[in-house]
Formats: C-alpha cells, structure tokens, sequence
C-alpha cells in the first residue's frame, strides 16, 4: 500500500494542475491564455488559487519523484531527481510570484526594465524546473519497450522546444508575443500528460 500512495499523489498532480490553470484562465478578467503565462495568473485577486496549486502539485510530484527513488537503476533514479527538481520548481514558482509580463495585469509594462528579486527567483526556479522535466522525459525513456521510448523522447522535445519558444515570447518577440501563452500551456500539457502516463505505469507495475 505505501508505494501505491507514493505513485497515486504522481497520477493527481498533473490533472489538478492542468485543470486548475484552465478553468482560472477561462475565467479571469483582462487574461489571455494564449499571450499571457500560468504564473500571471498568481496575480491580482484570487491569485492565490495559482500559487496554491504551484505548491500542492509541487509537493505532490516531490512525493511520487521519492517513491521513484526507491526503485533500482541509474537511469530510474537519475529520473526520479529530475522529477523531484520538476517538483520543487513547482514549489518554488509558487513560493516567489512572477512579476507582469506582456502587459497583465492591466496598466503594466510589457517587460519590467529590470526583474524585481521576487521575479527573478521566480524565473529561475520555472527555468530548471521545465529543463528537468524535459531531462526525465529523455532519461526515462528506455526500459519499457519501443513505444514508451519514443513517446518519452517526443515529450521531451515538446517540452523543451514549447518552453524555449514562450520564453522568446515572454521577453517580447514580436513574432511569437501572441503566442507565448499557447506555447507555454503546450509544453506544460505534454509535459503533465507524459509525467502522468509514467506514474500510471508505476502504479500498475507496483500493484
């Protein structure tokens, strides 16, 4: 029973995670899902939804990442760290809010002259947190038959390539400013999905 509540809190995080950022930014005043990212919705009243959910699906991947770590191989515990940082990112994007970008909330600049010590260690803590969970996606992707394989490695793709084009987007790309918040919510999606996908898969193989 003790590993299946490990891997069930890794099957809850990303479906509570992805269902909360949609249903906030269906409803939110002035926000536009796809210009503006997750972490603006930390801002302005309710804005503590957002930053409850950074830090409940945070400590929930933190917890599916230990009961990874128990398992044997390298590579599956190389994983399970790379999970855990996805984790604690989470917990750290939550911790410290972004500042506004791409003008939300309303009134604001489009890019702040200089980052605040609050921004700055919010950005840091999303940068590593979506470069490790692109890295696990690679790192576990072997040992489960040709399929998972090649999912993992394409889910890793995505994720980094969505991450690297709403980042361009964020700092204000003319060409991709409009769609910084689709390609950001890309990544995140393929991302959660294949994260989701690997704690059903420990489930099972735990029961």
């Amino acid at each position: 029973m003790g590993m299946k509540i490990f891997f069930g809190c890794g099957v809850v995080a990303g479906p509570l995670f992805v269902a909360s950022f949609l249903v906030q930014g269906a409803v939110k005043p002035d926000y536009d899902p796809l210009r503006h990212p997750v972490s603006s919705l930390a801002l302005g009243p309710s804005g503590w939804v957002q930053t409850a959910t950074f830090v409940l699906c945070g400590l929930l991947v933190v917890v599916f990442a230990a009961g990874l770590l128990r398992g044997p191989g390298i590579a599956r515990r190389a994983g399970a760290i790379l999970v855990g940082i996805w984790g604690a990112g989470l917990v750290g994007a939550g911790a410290w809010v972004t500042d506004p970008v791409s003008g939300f909330p309303p009134g604001t600049a489009a890019l702040l002259p200089e980052p605040s010590a609050t921004g700055l260690l919010h950005d840091l803590f999303s940068v590593a947190a979506f470069f490790a969970l692109a890295a696990a996606c690679l790192v576990l992707a072997g040992g489960a038959g040709r399929w998972w394989a090649v999912y993992s490695v394409l889910s890793g793709l995505v994720v980094l390539v969505a991450f690297l084009v709403c980042g361009a987007g964020f700092g204000q790309d003319e060409a991709l400013v409009d769609i910084a918040g689709l390609s950001q919510r890309v990544s995140l999606i393929a991302g959660w999905t294949w994260l989701t996908a690997l704690a059903t898969r420990s489930l099972r193989a735990s029961a």
